[in-house]
C-alpha cells in the first residue's frame, strides 16, 4: 500500500506540475501575441500613410495630372525642402496663436463646463446663449474682429479660442451631470456640501469627458486659426498658402496642409499622453479585447 500510494503521489505531483508548466506557456505566448499587437499597432499608422502617399504618387503619375492641380507627395516634399525655412517660421507663428488660444479655451471651458453641469439654473439660462454663439460662423467674426483689434494676431487667438470652448464646455458639462441621483443623495446624507461632491466626484467623472474634448478641440482650433490668418494677418501658415496661392504655388499650399496636419497630431499626441497618465483607470483592460 505505502508503494502504490508514493507512487500516486508521485503521479499527482508530475501531474501538477506538468499544469504549471503547460499555464506558463500560455502566459508566456499571450504575452508574445500581446507585445507583438502592440508592435503591429504602433507600425500600422506609419504603413497607412505610406500606403496612401504611395496610390497618391502612382495616381499623379499614372493619370498626368499637372503641378497646379494636384501635385505628387514626391513634388510637395521638394517644395517643402525649398521653402523649409518660411514653412517652419510661419508655422511656429500658427503654433503660437493656436496654443495660446487653446489655453484659454481649456480654463474657460473647464469652469463653464463646471458651473453648467453642477447647476441646473446656469444650465437653463446661459447654454442657449452659447448653442447661438457657437452657431454663428467664425469666418463672419473675423472681419469684425479685425476692426476691433488690426491685423495682427489677435484674432487669430480669438477665433481659435471662440471655435474650440464649445466641445470642452459640452463635454466636461456632461461628465459632471452624469453623476446618479442616487450617489448625490449618499454624500449629502454623509454631510458633503454641494462643492465637495463637484470637487471630489464630479470632476473625476468628467476627466474623460474632458480629455475627449481636448482632443476635438486642438485640432478645430488650428482650424480656427489658419481661417482668421487667411482673412488678416501678415504671418502664419494660412497667410504663407494664401500668398502661395496667389502664384499659383500648388506644391507650396499642399506643404502647408502638411505642416499644419503634423502640428494638429503632435499636440493631439501630447493630449492622448496626458490622458494616458491621468485617466488610466478609466481604460483599464482595454488591451484584453
Amino acid at each position: 500500500m505505502s508503494a502504490e500510494l508514493a507512487h500516486s503521489q508521485k503521479t499527482a505531483s508530475t501531474a501538477a506540475a506538468d499544469r504549471a508548466a503547460l499555464r506558463m506557456l500560455r502566459d508566456r505566448q499571450r504575452a508574445l501575441m500581446i507585445l507583438r499587437r502592440k508592435r503591429f499597432e504602433a507600425a500600422l499608422p506609419w504603413l497607412i500613410i505610406v500606403g496612401f502617399l504611395l496610390l497618391w504618387e502612382l495616381f499623379v503619375r499614372t493619370l498626368g495630372i499637372a503641378e497646379f492641380v494636384l501635385p505628387a507627395p514626391t513634388t510637395i516634399g521638394a517644395s517643402i525642402v525649398r521653402w523649409h525655412q518660411p514653412l517652419l517660421l510661419n508655422a511656429g507663428q500658427t503654433l503660437l496663436t493656436t496654443s495660446i488660444g487653446f489655453a484659454f479655451a481649456i480654463v474657460v471651458g473647464l469652469l463653464m463646463g463646471v458651473a453648467f453641469g453642477s447647476s441646473t439654473l446656469v444650465y437653463r439660462g446661459v447654454y442657449p446663449l452659447l448653442i447661438a454663439f457657437n452657431s454663428v460662423p467664425k469666418v463672419a467674426v473675423i472681419p469684425v474682429l479685425v476692426l476691433w483689434f488690426g491685423v495682427n494676431a489677435i484674432p487669430a487667438i480669438i477665433t481659435a479660442f471662440m471655435i474650440s470652448v464649445f466641445p470642452i464646455v459640452v463635454n466636461v458639462a456632461t461628465g459632471i451631470a452624469t453623476i446618479e441621483p442616487e450617489l448625490r443623495d449618499v454624500l449629502r446624507a454623509l454631510g458633503a456640501r454641494t462643492t465637495d461632491i463637484v470637487l471630489k466626484v464630479g470632476l473625476p467623472r468628467a476627466m474623460p469627458y474632458f480629455f475627449a474634448s481636448l482632443k476635438i478641440a486642438i485640432t478645430v482650433a488650428f482650424v480656427g486659426s489658419i481661417t482668421a490668418e487667411t482673412v488678416a494677418s501678415e504671418s502664419g501658415i494660412g497667410h504663407l498658402m494664401i500668398v502661395a496661392s496667389s502664384r499659383f504655388d500648388v506644391p507650396l499650399v499642399f506643404a502647408g496642409l502638411i505642416v499644419t496636419g503634423i502640428m494638429g497630431v503632435a499636440m493631439y499626441a501630447i493630449a492622448s499622453v496626458i490622458e494616458n497618465h491621468t485617466t488610466k483607470w478609466a481604460t483599464r483592460g482595454r488591451d484584453n479585447f
